[in-house]
C-alpha cells in the first residue's frame, strides 16, 4: 500500500488530499483571505505560510510526514516538456522560485512537495503540468514564423481522462486516439494520438472556442482595428479575451448555472448564445477529428460544463456523435490525476522523468 500527500495550491487556496492507493481517504481545501496573501509580495514570498498551513492539517488530521510514500505538488509554469510524471529535482526548484516563466501559484506545488519530502526522506513529483508541449511538428506553424503556435491546456485533467477512456475502450492510453475536450472557465481541444496530445488550442491565450469568460478565437482583422482604434488600452484589451469575454461578455455572467437557469425560464437571448458556445466547440472537435484523419476511438467530453446533460452535452451529442463513441467524465479531479501519476511510478509501470534533460530536448528541437 503506498500512502501519497497530494498539494495543489491555488490563488486563493490550498487543496490538499491523502491517497491509499487509488483511494482518497482525506481531502480538504484550506481557504486563505486576501488579508492573509496581501502581505507578500510575490507567489514565492507565501511559500513558510502555506508550508505552515500543510504541517498544521497533517498535525489535526493525525499523519506524520514520515507517514506518506511520496508527495506530489501541482505542476508549475516550466519549461515546455513531454506529459508524464517528474521527480522535483533542485533546476525545476530554481527556475520556479524565479519564476523564470511566469508568476502563478501553482509554482509553490513544487517547491512544497520537495521541501516537505526532504524532510521525510521520500521522492516528490509533479505530473502533467499546463506546459506540457507535444504538439507535432506540422500543429506548431500558425501561419507566420513569429507567431508560433503554443501548448498550454488543461493536461492534467485532459491525460486523465484520455486513460479513463482508454480503459473503457480496452486499449491502453498509448494504442488510442481520442479527442479530448475540457470545457470549465477555460475550453481546451486536444488530439491525443498514441500517447501524446499532438495538437491542442492554447486555452490559457484565449485560442479556440469561447468559453464562460474568454472571447474564443475572434476575426483577425476586427481585433487588429479595435487594438489600433486609440480608444482602449493593451489592458483593457486583454480583459475582453480573458476574463470579460465569451458568455461574461454577451449575458454578464460567468456561471453555465445561471444561463442555464435563464433558459429553462424561456431567455431566447441566453439560448442563442450557449448554443454558439457548443457549436464552436463542435467546430473545434470536427476540425480535431480532420487533423486526425477520422481515426478517432472516442471523444471524451470533461470540465464543469460536462454536468450540463440537458443543454450542453445533448447538444455537442448531436453535433458530433457521427465521428466518434463520446464519454462524459464530468468536473476535473485534479488530486486524483495527480495521486494516480505517481502511484504508476510507484508501481513501476512508468519511469519518472527528469526535467533538466527533458527541457533540453525541447529547447534543441526548437532551435533546429
Amino acid at each position: 500500500m503506498y500512502r501519497i500527500l497530494v498539494i495543489n495550491p491555488g490563488s486563493t487556496s490550498t487543496k490538499l488530499a491523502i491517497f491509499e492507493n487509488e483511494d482518497m481517504i482525506l481531502s480538504e481545501t484550506l481557504r486563505h483571505s486576501s488579508d492573509e496573501l496581501s502581505r507578500y509580495d510575490t507567489i514565492f514570498d507565501q511559500y513558510e505560510f502555506r508550508k505552515g498551513v500543510i504541517v498544521d492539517f497533517l498535525e489535526k488530521s493525525g499523519y506524520s510526514i514520515h507517514d506518506f510514500s511520496a508527495i506530489v505538488g501541482r505542476g508549475g509554469l516550466l519549461s515546455p516538456i513531454p506529459g508524464g510524471t517528474y521527480e522535483v529535482n533542485t533546476s525545476m526548484i530554481d527556475e520556479l522560485k524565479q519564476a523564470k516563466y511566469g508568476e502563478h501559484a501553482s509554482n509553490l506545488g513544487a517547491v512544497l512537495a520537495y521541501e516537505l519530502a526532504q524532510i521525510a526522506g521520500i521522492k516528490s513529483y509533479i505530473v502533467d503540468p499546463v506546459v506540457v508541449d507535444e504538439l507535432a511538428e506540422i500543429a506548431r506553424l500558425s501561419g507566420h514564423p513569429e507567431l508560433p503556435r503554443k501548448s498550454i491546456f488543461h493536461a492534467l485533467n485532459q491525460k486523465a481522462v484520455a486513460r479513463r477512456a482508454a480503459a473503457e475502450l480496452g486499449k491502453n492510453y498509448e494504442d488510442a486516439n481520442l479527442i479530448v475536450v475540457h470545457m470549465g472557465g477555460g475550453i481546451s481541444v486536444g488530439a491525443h494520438v498514441k500517447g501524446k496530445v499532438v495538437d491542442v488550442n492554447n486555452a490559457l491565450d484565449g485560442d479556440g472556442p469561447f468559453t464562460p469568460e474568454r472571447s474564443g478565437t475572434l476575426p483577425l482583422t476586427q481585433l487588429i482595428d479595435l487594438c489600433f482604434s486609440g480608444k482602449y488600452s493593451k489592458e483593457w484589451i486583454m480583459r475582453r479575451i480573458k476574463g470579460n469575454g465569451g458568455l461574461v461578455a454577451y449575458l454578464g455572467t460567468n456561471s453555465a448555472i445561471e444561463v442555464q437557469k435563464r433558459i429553462s425560464e424561456g431567455d431566447k437571448k441566453a439560448e442563442i448564445v450557449y448554443r454558439a458556445m457548443s457549436y464552436q466547440i463542435a467546430k473545434w472537435i470536427g476540425k480535431t477529428a480532420a487533423a486526425m484523419k477520422g481515426d478517432v476511438d472516442a471523444i471524451v467530453l470533461t470540465g464543469g460544463l460536462a454536468y450540463d446533460e440537458r443543454y450542453m452535452i445533448s447538444w455537442l451529442k448531436e453535433y458530433v456523435s457521427f465521428i466518434a463513441l463520446v464519454f462524459v467524465y464530468p468536473g476535473g479531479d485534479e488530486e486524483k490525476a495527480l495521486a494516480l501519476g505517481v502511484l504508476r511510478v510507484l508501481r513501476g509501470q512508468e519511469k519518472a522523468k527528469i526535467y533538466s534533460k527533458e527541457a533540453e530536448k525541447w529547447q534543441k528541437i526548437m532551435s533546429l
